[in-house]
């Protein structure tokens, strides 16, 4: 072999030696997100960092220790599907970010470890055995915000008197929709107050339920705890502004958004369940920990909308805010 061939065959391989290399890298474990909404939309942009923050409390950074696919249905009939294709790509761990996507996981799998982070009841979806000892291959966090509806009702008490109306905002495709409506019906009943059921399920239906308030004279406007909504909590404001309709809302997203006000927990579920993700991929089993409740709770007040629809916010309710945006 001539000197010159050599070299470039030495240099050759070298060159091809890192490419090896890295094909040879094992493949991270990874995490499948599954919920409601657009891969781009509000709701991932601000789960996905509390995700990723959980991750990093338990020693464990994106990129380098894990790899994290997203999987998000337009439409409630869309999980199932999303649902089976994540267990097909043989995903480590798989993180649900709504009611009916943690439904969707159980039923696609019973072997892979789930964990959810969701606004309703665990034991009411069936999703667990108990809070304490979920047992099988769930756990999570939860809001069960739904149980809140008696405080909000009667945090409604204060905005407007009790011979207004009150629209319920549910949506009839959340698995909990009917025991929303009973304690709502409860609620309402325990204090007096009218309160009107008003049902959508998808982006027209939230107009359509607009259009239905106002044929029932409603005056004030509270929604069931849904990912859907959340999703939509843009233009569910913006239809309570047009209609100059103060909203009592079940997550503070909807005061960001342009909502007048929210009684909610503190938003640290996708949080919990980065690391509860990150504890089962370290060895954890999922049926071992405890599902995770709220332990405190924000009040969080919009000015700007309560100016524009000529609502005047009572001074002792602006003096227990956590939050006022002006």
């Amino acid at each position: 072999m001539r000197r010159r061939d050599f070299i470039t065959l030495a240099g050759s391989a070298a060159a091809a030696w890192p490419l090896a290399a890295r094909a040879q890298r094992p493949k991270l474990p990874t995490i499948g997100y599954l919920t409601i909404g657009s891969v781009d939309g509000s709701i991932l942009a601000t789960n996905l960092p509390l995700l990723r923050k959980g991750l990093t409390e338990v020693g464990l950074i994106e990129g380098r220790d894990v790899a994290i696919e997203v999987r998000a249905a337009k439409q409630y009939d869309e999980l199932p599907a999303l649902a089976a294709g994540l267990v097909r790509d043989g995903v480590s761990v798989l993180v649900a970010g709504s009611n009916n996507a943690a439904v969707a996981l159980k039923t696609a799998t019973t072997s892979i470890p789930i964990v959810f982070a969701i606004g309703d009841d665990p034991l009411k979806l069936g999703l667990v055995a108990s809070l304490s000892r979920p047992g099988g291959n769930l756990t999570g966090a939860t809001r069960i915000s739904d149980d809140l509806a008696p405080k909000r009702l009667e945090l409604l008490g204060e905005l407007v008197p009790p011979s207004v109306a009150v629209a319920y905002l549910v949506n009839p495709a959340n698995p909990v929709a009917d025991a929303q409506v009973r304690e709502m019906a409860q609620a309402a009943q325990q204090l007096g107050r009218r309160v009107e059921t008003v049902r959508a399920s998808t982006t027209p239906e939230i107009e359509t339920a607009f259009a239905r308030m106002a044929e029932l004279h409603v005056g004030a406007l509270m929604n069931a705890n849904d990912g859907f909504f959340t999703g939509s909590a843009a233009l569910i404001a913006k239809f309570a502004l047009a209609n100059r309709m103060p909203g009592l809302y079940s997550r503070r997203a909807y005061v960001a958004a342009g909502g007048l006000i929210s009684y909610a927990p503190v938003e640290d579920l996708a949080r919990w369940a980065g690391i509860y993700a990150g504890r089962i991929l370290k060895g954890e089993k999922p049926g071992d920990l405890p599902v995770v409740q709220p332990t405190k709770f924000e009040l969080t007040i919009n000015l700007q909308t309560a100016k524009a629809i000529g609502f005047t916010m009572p001074p002792l309710l602006l003096a227990r805010a956590d939050e006022v945006i002006e």
